[in-house]
C-alpha cells in the first residue's frame, strides 16, 4: 500500500466533530472525484471513482446518512496496475438535485459552480473537513523516506485558488500549478506537509512522516560534521606537505643550521612528523609550545623560504638574458 493511501484510510476513519462537517467533506469528496451526467428532463446522475476502498465507503456513507441517496458500487480490477478501482454510481432520483445543490455544486438554477462554497466553510471545522474531502478525494503525498512532495487535484483555477485561501486561514502557504489540463495545489518542504496532516486529523501519518524527518535532519547533520572533519584534514595535510616541501628547500640550499634554533627545532619536528597537525606537533616539541606558537614560526620557515625563491628566480631571470652573468 502507498502512503497516500495508507492516509486516505487513516483520514477516512476521522469522525467529523459536528454535524455541519459532514456536508463539506461530501461537498469535497464530490467536487473533486465526481462526474455529473444528465439523464434528460434535468434530471442528473452521478459517478464517483476512487482506487481506496475506505474512501468508496466514506463516501457511500455519508450521501446515505446526509441525503439518503441510493448508491450501486463496482469493483473492478485494474490487469496493468493490479488494483482494485470502485465505482460509486448516483442514479438519478429526486434527492439528488438537492443534494447537489445543498452541497453547493449546482447553483440555485441547477448550473454547476466551481469553486468552493463559501455557506460550507464558514466555519473552522467545516473548513478543516473541506481539505480533507478533498484529499481523500484527488491528494497524493509522497513516501517520506524520498523527497517530500503533496499535491490536491483542482479540476478548475477557482476551486486551486480557493483551496489555496483554505488553507491560508491555517497557516499552510501552498502554490497553484497546471498539468496535464489539471490544476494541483501543492506543498513545498516538509513542514507545510506536516501541518497539514495534523489539522486535517492523519496523526499516525504524522508521526511517521515526522520520524523520518528527524531522521533525515541527523543523517544531514552527520553528513555536514563528517564533510567540514574531511575538509579540515585535508586542509590540514596540504599545509603540512606544503611546510616540509618549503623545508627541504631551505634544507637544500643551506642546510638547516644557519636557521635560528628555535626555526631549527621546529623544522626538524615537522620533517620527523610530516602527517600531525600543528598542535600536535607543538607537543613534540621540548618544552611543548602552543598552537599559536608553532603557527608562528611556521609563518616565519614560509616566509624565508619564499624569499630564496623570489630571489632565485629574479637572478635566473637576469642570466637568461642576452649576455647575462657576464662581468
Amino acid at each position: 500500500m502507498s502512503f497516500t493511501a495508507e492516509v486516505k484510510e487513516e483520514l477516512s476513519r476521522v469522525a467529523t466533530p459536528r454535524s455541519c462537517c459532514p456536508r463539506a467533506e461530501l461537498s469535497a469528496l464530490m467536487r473533486v472525484e465526481g462526474t455529473i451526467h444528465l439523464a434528460g428532463g434535468e434530471r442528473f446522475r452521478l459517478e464517483m471513482a476512487t482506487e481506496t476502498a475506505p474512501v468508496a465507503r466514506k463516501a457511500i456513507k455519508l450521501m446515505h446518512t446526509l441525503y439518503g441517496l441510493k448508491t450501486e458500487l463496482t469493483v473492478r480490477r485494474s490487469v496493468l496496475h493490479k488494483t482494485n478501482n470502485y465505482l460509486i454510481t448516483v442514479p438519478s432520483q429526486p434527492a439528488l438535485t438537492s443534494a447537489l445543490a445543498d452541497l453547493g455544486i449546482l447553483d440555485e438554477v441547477g448550473g454547476l459552480t466551481y469553486g468552493v462554497p463559501a455557506r460550507l466553510v464558514r466555519k473552522d471545522c467545516c473548513a478543516v473537513s473541506y481539505l480533507r474531502g478533498a484529499f481523500l478525494g484527488g491528494g497524493f503525498v509522497a513516501d517520506p523516506h524520498g523527497d517530500f512532495h503533496f499535491e490536491l487535484t483542482a479540476e478548475t483555477e477557482q476551486h486551486a485558488r480557493d483551496l489555496v485561501g483554505l488553507m491560508a486561514r491555517f497557516g499552510i502557504e501552498a502554490r497553484v500549478t497546471r498539468r496535464r489540463g489539471l490544476f494541483a495545489v501543492y506543498l513545498k518542504g516538509a513542514e507545510p506537509i506536516v501541518t497539514f496532516l495534523a489539522l486535517v486529523g492523519a496523526h499516525r501519518a504524522l508521526l511517521r512522516t515526522e520520524d523520518v524527518r528527524i531522521l533525515k535532519s541527523m543523517r544531514n547533520d552527520v553528513n555536514r560534521l563528517v564533510n567540514a572533519e574531511t575538509a579540515n584534514l585535508q586542509k590540514s595535510a596540504d599545509a603540512a606537505i606544503a611546510q616540509v616541501e618549503d623545508i627541504r628547500y631551505l634544507a637544500d640550499l643551506h642546510g638547516l643550521v644557519w636557521l635560528p634554533p628555535a626555526l631549527q627545532e621546529l623544522a626538524q619536528l615537522r620533517l620527523d612528523h610530516p602527517d600531525v597537525s600543528i598542535r600536535e606537533l607543538g607537543e613534540y616539541a621540548t618544552p611543548p609550545l602552543s598552537k599559536s606558537a608553532v603557527y608562528h614560526r611556521i609563518r616565519r620557515i614560509e616566509s624565508l623560504a619564499a624569499e630564496l625563491r623570489t630571489k632565485a628566480a629574479f637572478e635566473g631571470s637576469l642570466d637568461s638574458r642576452p649576455g647575462g652573468g657576464k662581468g
